[in-house]
């Protein structure tokens, strides 16, 4: 009886809005794998991909949009998802579920509103042309370059955020600039009167007219200057041209149009989960209205996107129940921080006020009725007190017994923060939720270079107001490890991973002992190095760890060829090349596993683990392993781990390629590769991509012309997809593509450095990598390819040459004299197989239990 597959349903998700969220939303359902489940269009109404709005204002200073373009041109083109630029979304017919622009209409089965907001212009007579200028887009800013051409001076109305950048703007390009607010002081929304008054005082010391209560009546044409700005009071300003800054509002006039509910104060209403009145519609950032409030900061937006993008995989997500609108900035050079309840409108709140009117300085501390945290901030002319007050007010920090010494001039005596007493869930980047716990875990796994933090973790790469205190717990974690600052390998080795390579390389060093004494300093070496330069010596030459002159450098997996578990004892993983394997290998394995009594699960690489092996047994399972015909699948070494792969065209009706075939070639071609972090492959049949290769450090994926070669994606606790690096390979194509970047990775990259890390360091990103590699820019294809052939042709497998050695399995033993297993050793059945027995279950061991 035939059966019928079906095909796996694939969604079509609408983004409309191409700017900082909806781009954030998009990456992270790539990073989260929606494209294997969703068709993603995206709908853009402007001609450039999105862009940093937050640093807009550095467009006067030089950048161009390509610069101020968030991620690179090709992203969404190598993931698949469709980018629809200069298209506005002019309809949404919710009844067909249907998105119209003046291109057609689209049918949607989910859609995402991040439309964003726009520009209030109040409805003053006589405001047009360049009366009538705003400050949102790169448009925005070309026409008011281009009015500034001829002009002397510039008006901005609004006293805002945005007010005092366009201001900022306007004397960049060197005009007299002015700004009118209506409020009776600066930054209402942020700062309190005397706050206000001290942001005044330093604006107008650099030569930026302040002109505070004034509405506007009308603007008619000027004597002196082109336009004059008639105020309610009989005032006027004349001016060359008007920036209005007035504020924003919710961009929700398709949300309006199809019917979904409105806030009273506009923006589309969305719950917690971000969804609309309509559950197949959601809205983020700017343009949606949760509990009342509009969200005119980049980090509630970035928040709303990660928790939709989430929520849309079936992830595990936090729901939005609003956000912290803490703002730390430097407007027209002077600094400003606002945080939490900075007005004090909490009943019984208290507050600290520092006042010097002589520098225009003001501090003010608000603290709860019971005086025991911080509940809000306000700074004007130092910003040096507010990551300290920040992290007191976000992580309920209890306060000093003196708290206006948190704000008054530092001195020997005075308390401060220090990046040990912040918790581990302190956020320290609140746009792309970083926590000071997740920059740990990045020391923890070797980084020691802050740009290379930044990439990994995106932490100071949104508003970056978060620079100083991310740079201060990174150095603190590097300091309260040991590790120092600078490049060095460790305290034996003043010398980076990549220049010991080289050195073993150009000298011929073979031995530990020989580098050290050549290039190092000490007698011994450490737990850093000699891992390290175990690795690079048997990159180089292919020496067996097993070799006495390696064994010394490896750490215990190394040592003994497999994984220690958390009760001491080993899990044995044979290869099984492209996760292909024979009925009387299966039962060959099963055969070790019912003999030595093993616990036995399959691996999402296509592999078959034994788990619970002790100590003195290995030798002998590997024997009856090797026997069976299989050999070490090097699961416990920095090497090739798997590769994985699809049936391919030989089984699926539609594969196109020998996927099979493709992935045994390849693993069985660098199944000995020794490289400075694990690399995993996976092979697909066609574009379906069962095997999951884009999420490899090496994917390949079939097509009709050949094979397409994806690089530099991983899993594990920082995904990343990888990029699609050359198209329609022949085999030998193919292979040479992948000999020419496993060993320039293996050359070049740092201690532990997965390859998707290696790549976001490189300078030049992967157009360089692909010059090197595919154009041979540096003239190293042909070396590059026989250190590879070197490594293929020494290959031996690790167990075999362990097992028949006797010198090396004396190691192979718990007790030096006695051939018996750990007494301590104990387990328990569960679902049919032994598993570790728990520290809380001692109490089930019989006093007379014999071993295991």
């Amino acid at each position: 009886m035939n059966s019928i597959v079906t095909p796996i349903k694939s969604e079509t998700l609408i983004v409309i809005g191409n700017g900082m969220v909806g781009h954030h939303c998009v990456e992270q359902l790539i990073e989260r794998g929606a494209l294997g489940h969703y068709q993603v269009h995206v709908y853009g109404e402007e001609r450039q991909r999105a862009y940093d709005r937050v640093h807009l204002s550095e467009y006067f200073g030089g950048k161009d949009a390509e610069a101020l373009a968030l991620g690179d041109a090709e992203l969404y083109a190598r993931h698949g998802v469709h980018l629809h630029l200069d298209e506005a979304v002019l309809e949404i017919d919710r009844e067909r579920k249907q998105v119209v622009t003046r291109s057609g209409r689209r049918s949607y089965d989910r859609l995402v509103l991040a439309t964003g907001s726009y520009p209030f212009v109040p409805p003053i007579p006589g405001a047009e042309g360049n009366s009538r200028l705003v400050y949102r887009t790169l448009d925005d800013l070309d026409a008011i370059r281009n009015a500034a051409a001829n002009a002397r001076r510039g008006v901005v109305v609004g006293g805002g955020l945005l007010g005092l950048e366009a201001a900022n703007a306007l004397k960049s390009l060197g005009l007299e600039a002015h700004v009118v607010e209506f409020a009776p002081r600066l930054m209402p929304m942020q700062l309190d009167a005397d706050g206000g008054a001290a942001l005044r005082a330093r604006i107008e010391a650099l030569g930026v007219g302040v002109h505070l209560s004034r509405a506007t009546q009308d603007i008619v044409i000027g004597e002196d200057y082109a336009y004059r700005m008639n105020f309610n009071d009989g005032e006027y300003l004349e001016t060359d041209l008007i920036v209005f800054s007035a504020g924003i509002r919710p961009q929700d006039a398709l949300g309006r149009s199809a019917g979904l509910e409105i806030a009273a104060r506009g923006g589309v209403v969305i719950d917690n989960d971000c969804r609309t009145s309509d559950p197949a519609i959601y809205a983020i950032g700017e343009c949606a209205s949760w509990n009342g409030s509009i969200f005119g900061l980049v980090a509630p937006g970035y928040t709303m996107a990660r928790n939709l993008a989430a929520q849309l995989v079936g992830q595990a997500h936090e729901p939005f129940t609003g956000a912290d609108m803490s703002t730390k900035l430097k407007l027209l050079g002077v600094d400003v921080g606002s945080i939490g309840d900075a007005h004090a409108a909490t009943p019984g709140a208290k507050s600290y006020r520092y006042i010097d009117e002589a520098n225009a300085s003001y501090r003010r501390l608000v603290v709860s009725p019971d005086g025991k945290h911080v509940i809000g901030a306000v700074l004007v002319g130092d910003n040096s007190y507010y990551d300290t007050l920040l992290q007191y007010a976000q992580n309920g920090i209890k306060l000093p017994q003196d708290p206006s010494s948190l704000i008054l001039p530092l001195s020997d005596g005075a308390p401060t923060l220090g990046a040990d007493a912040l918790p581990d869930t302190a956020t320290i980047c609140s746009c792309h939720n970083v926590s000071k716990g997740a920059v740990c875990c990045q020391v923890d796994a070797g980084i020691t270079d802050l740009g290379e933090l930044k990439a990994v973790t995106k932490a100071g790469t949104g508003c970056g107001g978060c620079s100083a205190l991310l740079k201060q717990v990174f150095e603190h974690e590097l300091s309260a490890r040991g590790v120092a600052v600078d490049k060095s390998l460790c305290e034996h080795f003043a010398h980076t991973r990549q220049e010991l390579y080289a050195i073993v390389r150009v000298e011929g060093v073979l031995s530990f002992e020989e580098l050290l004494a050549k290039h190092g300093r000490g007698h011994t070496g450490c737990d850093i190095c000699k891992p390290a330069v175990g690795s690079i010596l048997a990159s180089c030459w292919n020496q067996s760890i097993t070799d006495p002159a390696l064994v010394p450098l490896q750490d215990t997996n190394d040592t003994f060829m497999a994984n220690m578990q958390k009760n001491g004892t080993y899990s044995v993983v044979p290869r099984i090349p492209g996760g292909e394997i024979t009925p009387d290998g299966l039962i060959a394995i099963g055969a070790v596993a019912k003999k030595y009594d093993l616990y036995t699960k399959i691996t999402g690489g296509q592999r078959i683990d034994l788990f619970g092996a002790q100590l003195h047994e290995l030798p002998d399972i590997w024997a009856e392993l090797i026997a069976a015909g299989f050999e070490t699948g090097h699961a416990y070494g920095k090497s090739l781990r798997t590769v994985k792969s699809c049936v391919g065209s030989t089984w699926c009706r539609y594969g196109v390629q020998d996927s099979v075939g493709m992935a045994l070639l390849l693993e069985n071609r660098y199944k000995g590769l020794r490289s400075p972090h694990k690399i995993k492959f996976a092979v697909s049949g066609c574009t379906r991509e069962c095997a999951e290769a884009q999420s490899k450090d090496v994917g390949v994926i079939a097509t009709e012309k050949g094979w397409n070669l994806y690089v530099c994606g991983n899993g594990g606790m920082r995904p990343r997809h990888a990029e699609l690096f050359a198209t329609d390979l022949d085999d030998a194509g193919l292979v040479r593509a992948i000999d020419r970047f496993l060993m320039f990775y293996v050359r070049t990259a740092d201690k532990l450095q997965r390859t998707s890390v290696w790549r976001e360091s490189l300078e030049g990103g992967l157009d360089y990598l692909k010059a090197v590699i595919l154009d041979d820019s540096l003239g190293l294809g042909a070396e590059l390819e026989a250190q590879m052939q070197l490594v293929v042709d020494r290959y031996e497998c690790e167990w075999a040459n362990a097992i028949q050695d006797p010198e090396k399995l004396k190691r192979f033993r718990t007790f030096v004299n006695d051939r018996r297993g750990d007494p301590d050793i104990h387990f328990v059945k569960e679902r049919g197989q032994r598993r570790p027995l728990l520290a809380s279950e001692l109490h089930l061991i019989p006093v007379t239990e014999e071993v295991l």
